[in-house]
């Protein structure tokens, strides 16, 4: 089993969260599964970027803090699903937030990244 080197600071509000959501991916899973996409199949396909194993990896870390939950269907071939627990809804309007927020903010980082390109040096070979 994985031991931490450095133990949460659950003293610390943020340490807590982002413990629970701070992966690159876990906000936009929440996101996903909160719109009814809840098959793992259908999570990497929404989700551009994401790998299977990250998916799986990000799925297992949000199941164990019990913000997700999911379904398991004894069918051929094995169906799983999963859905947001009542605790991973109290979520739902931080989510709405950042989302909200990275919209509005996506024209100046796209301005600030264009500019940073054309104000790489150009290296003489």
């Amino acid at each position: 089993m994985y031991q931490r080197k450095i133990p949460i600071d659950y003293n610390c509000g943020l340490n807590v969260a982002m413990e629970v959501v701070g992966s690159k991916w876990k906000f936009c899973l929440l996101d996903e599964i909160s719109k009814g996409v809840a098959r793992p199949r259908d999570l990497v396909n929404t989700i551009n970027g994401i790998t299977r194993r990250v998916l799986q990896k990000d799925l297992r870390e949000l199941e164990v803090h019990g913000m997700i939950g999911k379904t398991i269907y004894t069918e051929v071939p094995l169906r799983v699903e999963y859905y947001l627990t009542e605790v991973g809804k109290t979520l739902l309007p931080l989510v709405t937030a950042m989302d909200k927020w990275g919209l509005e903010f996506a024209p100046r980082l796209k301005a600030v990244m264009e500019n940073e390109e054309m104000e790489k040096p150009v290296i003489a070979g």
